[in-house]
């Protein structure tokens, strides 16, 4: 009787085990939001540039505001503008980009739609940040002289971060913003902050990153990234030596 070699059944190679594990460490990071955190992050240069003098009041690119108020808020910020001078632009971004703050990335921002002093002095700038849920703002020397910055940064904290802190409602949040800035920077009697409901602050306190730890949960992704990747080389590398000494 002829011997014959006896043939493995269901056994897995070092190809069919790499791509295995490659789809694994795939899945894996879709549910880590790995693959998608990149394209969240914004720069300032990513934004569309708005010039002095431009129509454009409101760069919604977190998509918060519905557009019955940001037509609402387009019109009273135009209005303003046609009446005194002073322009105001609303500007809501996803996340801001590594290394920035929200104030760096507003200054930044400021500076490049509004190259000059001369440009910068009628204009006012907010911008929110949807994931720490912060606000920056910057006011040029003119607009100043009647948005001081003790009223500006109540703009920026209480005015607009109250409505948040209450439930995430950034149409509020931006439409009480807006009227506060145009009553002011018309020369009428600052309305002031909304009041604010204490009954929401200790919930609050453990919703919202703070800017070092979302710095920490992002450098603990990388790092998980980095140990998948590195698995999944030499993984596949082991097994194949495995079999090949197993052979022989």
């Amino acid at each position: 009787m002829a011997n014959h070699p006896l043939k493995r059944t269901g056994s897995i190679t070092p190809r069919t085990l790499g791509r295995r594990l490659l789809g694994w460490i795939i899945a894996l990071l879709l549910v880590l939001g790995v693959a998608v955190a990149p394209a969240q992050a914004i720069a300032v240069y990513q934004l569309p540039t708005v010039s002095a003098g431009e129509t454009t009041w409101v760069v919604d690119d977190a998509n918060l505001i519905s557009r019955i108020n940001e037509g609402k808020i387009s019109s009273q910020l135009s209005e303003l503008a046609a009446l005194t001078g002073n322009q105001v632009r609303l500007v809501t971004i996803r996340h801001f980009d590594y290394g920035e703050t929200i104030q760096t990335f507003t200054d930044k921002l400021f500076d490049r739609w509004y190259p000059t002093p001369e440009v910068q002095a009628n204009q006012t700038l907010l911008v929110l940040d949807e994931v720490t849920k912060t606000v920056g703002i910057r006011v040029g020397e003119g607009a100043a002289e009647l948005l001081p910055a003790d009223i500006a940064e109540s703009v920026a904290q209480e005015t607009v971060l109250y409505p948040l802190l209450e439930g995430d409602k950034y149409n509020q949040a931006f439409l009480a913003a807006s009227d506060r800035l145009v009553a002011v920077l018309s020369g009428q009697e600052d309305p002031g902050a909304p009041a604010f409901d204490n009954s929401f602050a200790s919930e609050s306190e453990g919703t919202f990153a703070t800017a070092a730890e979302t710095e920490e949960n992002r450098g603990n992704t990388v790092a998980i990234v980095a140990v998948l990747l590195v698995l999944a080389t030499v993984i596949p590398m082991a097994t194949y030596y495995w079999y090949a000494g197993f052979g022989n």
